[in-house]
């Protein structure tokens, strides 16, 4: 039996206000728009941005009447919008039978600032986890959000998907931690115009041997576009870098003739796994001079 998941990697645009109402929903019917390409295209899975519905800018939301920073006041976000169009999305993934992960931010009980997250609707429009971002940004987590508490791993169709945010790809630890837990492919969206992001995230993939989805605002992309890396750290497919809104779609198979993803699948990722299980312990020589001693040829 065939293990495979068709994944569609959005880039669209990004609106940065929370209180502008015509710009989130803007931003949910292109969400949407795309959603139907990538069940039109086959996709089982469509990632979008870190924010996909909104991700607010620091100058919007935490201006000063000095022009320094301060603690934001998410009583002027629309909320009432953003709930509108997340459900709009839900009931369209349940009418295309399409898993949708999008950003957004989610509210919590004032006075708790809200989560930078991720939703996972599943193909029956239901909403059935919630990723929020862990690690923060200096203006994340003195003027904006409350930070997440655990990773977050899904299932669909036997694949194993784990989930990150932006500023979260510069800390290795959160992908080390997706590989333990037994992840097929890691679904890392941002907001962040920055090409060393990209490499960050490619490495992962040979570093760990899973596939990594690499969602960025369109705005963004002619820096770097989305993408899809595979196992073993390729590219496999990636958006249009021209600034506008996007899909790229590959297939994630687990039993993959390529080359590089079947060494990386096959042999890269258990020898790691057993090097890191103590291997090479007994091969250790312990009391040998020639061993001990730096000093000498």
């Amino acid at each position: 039996m065939a293990r495979t998941l068709r994944l569609a990697v959005a880039q669209s645009r990004v609106p940065e206000d929370p209180t502008d109402r015509g710009a989130l929903r803007a931003a949910g019917q292109e969400v949407q728009a795309l959603m139907v390409k990538a069940a039109g295209a086959g996709a089982r899975l469509v990632q979008f941005p870190e924010g996909a519905l909104v991700y607010p800018h620091k100058r919007v939301m935490a201006a000063g009447p000095d022009g320094t920073l301060i603690s934001a006041d998410w009583s002027r976000a629309a909320w009432d919008v953003l709930r509108e169009e997340a459900e709009s999305i839900a009931a369209l993934a349940g009418k295309l039978g399409l898993w949708t992960v999008v950003g957004s931010i989610h509210p919590l009980t004032p006075p708790n600032r809200p989560h930078n997250s991720l939703y996972i609707i599943s193909d029956r429009g239901r909403l059935v986890a919630r990723y929020d971002k862990r690690f923060l940004s200096h203006t994340e987590i003195s003027f904006l959000y409350c930070p997440g508490r655990e990773p977050l791993v899904f299932e669909v169709d036997g694949i194993r998907f784990g989930c990150a945010l932006c500023i979260e790809a510069n800390f290795p630890q959160v992908f080390a931690e997706y590989e333990r837990l037994d992840v097929d492919c890691v679904l890392l969206s941002v907001m962040v115009d920055d090409a060393p992001r990209a490499r960050v995230a490619q490495a992962y993939g040979t570093l760990y041997s899973y596939w990594l989805g690499y969602s960025v605002p369109a705005q963004f992309s002619a820096t770097t576009p989305a993408g899809i890396v595979g196992p073993g750290g390729r590219w496999l497919s990636r958006c249009p870098a021209n600034g506008r809104p996007a899909l790229t779609i590959a297939d994630i198979d687990l039993d993959s003739q390529d080359e590089d993803i079947d060494v990386a699948i096959r042999y890269a990722r258990p020898w790691r796994r057993s090097a890191r299980a103590g291997l090479y312990d007994e091969r250790i020589p312990i009391g040998d001079p020639r061993s001990d001693t730096r000093t000498a040829f």
